[in-house]
């Protein structure tokens, strides 16, 4: 096992894989750039070493900088968390090469599901379902046209290195294909460096339903059940839950099933998410794979009682897996609600001085954040600020559960999205499980 972790993270993950750490025996190393000297994360490490400015690029983002705090201070191992490092195949490498074990899966495992053209060959091959479209990069618009009649319209025309909405493009008619192509392929150009996209079939009112999943160095991987993330504005998560009221035993049998052929597919030994979009017919689709873990992560945690930190830990020690598929069990209905430091009418950042902090308790009522009273949130990272996961036997007693654990939570001085999650635990769509990833484009909330 390690004797110690440099956490290439800020933030509430920093701190839960401090929390981790602190209850496997291991010491840990708090990275930080200059203006978050006074982040939580910084003061409960067993150490803090600042690597640069308020720029992600400069600090959070700078591999030369990260490699050097973990030489200084005599890591041998770095957790990415999620965000910032977590899927940088180059930055995997470099740490292999400098004698630093990188938390998470192999390079290789790492940029075939990253690329989303070499995923969908790889998962195809391994028996997992897809959208019908295109397993090549799309360049030109007769070559789009073809492929759009082929498998007939809507399409959509997503970034093959894309994430979070960006260099993708819904098209209903060919009259507008032409020019959502050259839109899509100069995002992913701006987004990612690289402009190749791909075409497959648009589905219309989708659930965004993804499995966790386990694997160990010894080729073992098993999954977790699933999530239920459909809940999304601009493609950006906003509540997940865990078990998904739609799914039935058979159905999470068979999804469970595909996403550990992908896994496997790619020899993958760490935690990782297997994306799908689920049809209103049943029918499910692979979307993409995470390979890190997921912000979502504690609502899995909360039904199955597997700590996934430690369980990925473990496997980047070379440790076997400690459960089999046998062994999950998925007990109560979980729900999370992303507390973010936003307008939340607009959803638009608003950063500031706290002023008054309260966080919820009670039976099942856990809260992940790196917030405090005085403690000022910046305008230079994500706006997430918290995470607000509770956990009942049902869901419509988790659904209770949560609208009172949001009542309670008290933050001031700053604006957040409470009032929306408020709202939301009152709609009756949201309570009776009707809704899927487009809801909040339809419905004034």
């Amino acid at each position: 096992m390690f004797h110690k972790i440099l956490i290439a993270n800020r933030g509430e993950i920093a701190l839960r894989i401090i929390r981790a750490c602190k209850e496997m025996g291991i010491k840990t190393v708090a990275i930080h750039s200059d203006v978050d000297q006074e982040a939580l994360h910084v003061s409960l490490a067993d150490e803090s070493i600042c690597i640069g400015p308020a720029a992600s690029a400069d600090s959070y983002l700078n591999m030369k900088a990260v490699i050097s705090a973990a030489q200084v201070a005599d890591a041998d191992a770095i957790h990415p968390g999620y965000g910032f490092l977590s899927e940088n195949a180059e930055f995997a490498e470099i740490c292999e090469q400098c004698g630093v074990t990188f938390i998470g899966p192999s390079a290789e495992s790492m940029r075939l599901m990253g690329d989303k053209i070499s995923a969908r060959k790889t998962v195809t091959a391994a028996g997992v379902p897809i959208l019908p479209g295109a397993n090549e990069s799309v360049e030109t618009t007769e070559a789009a046209q073809k492929i759009a009649e082929s498998i007939g319209y809507p399409v959509i025309i997503k970034a093959s290195a894309g994430g979070g909405g960006r260099g993708m493009k819904i098209v209903h008619s060919p009259a507008s294909l032409a020019n959502a192509l050259a839109t899509a392929r100069t995002e992913a150009q701006a987004g990612f460096g690289k402009a190749d996209v791909y075409i497959e079939k648009f589905c219309e009112r989708p659930r965004h339903v993804e499995i966790q999943v386990l694997g160990d160095k010894h080729g073992n991987v098993i999954h977790l059940g699933e999530r239920d993330c459909s809940i999304q504005r601009r493609h950006q998560k906003l509540i997940e839950e865990a078990p998904c009221p739609l799914l039935t035993p058979e159905l999470r049998e068979r999804m469970g099933a595909c996403a550990v052929a992908a896994a496997k597919a790619v020899n993958y030994s760490s935690v990782g998410t297997v994306e799908y979009l689920l049809d209103t017919d049943g029918s499910f689709y692979f979307m993409e794979m995470n390979t890190r873990v997921q912000v979502e992560h504690p609502v899995t945690e909360m039904v199955t009682g597997v700590d996934i930190i430690k369980e990925q830990i473990n496997s980047a020690a070379g440790l076997p897996l400690r459960y089999q598929q046998s062994d999950i069990k998925i007990s109560g209905h979980a729900i999370e609600c992303r507390i973010n430091a936003e307008d939340p009418e607009k959803f638009t950042p608003f950063p500031g001085k706290i002023t008054g902090y309260h966080t919820p308790g009670g039976m099942g009522v856990r809260v992940e954040s790196a917030m405090y009273d005085q403690y000022t949130v910046l305008p230079h990272y994500d706006s997430m600020i918290g995470k607000l996961i509770v956990h009942a036997e049902t869901r419509e007693q988790a659904i209770k559960r949560m609208a009172s654990a949001l009542d309670e939570y008290i933050i001031e001085g700053i604006k957040t999205t409470i009032p929306f999650h408020q709202k939301m635990m009152a709609k009756k769509e949201f309570i009776d499980g009707d809704f899927d990833t487009n809801f909040l484009e339809r419905t004034k909330i």
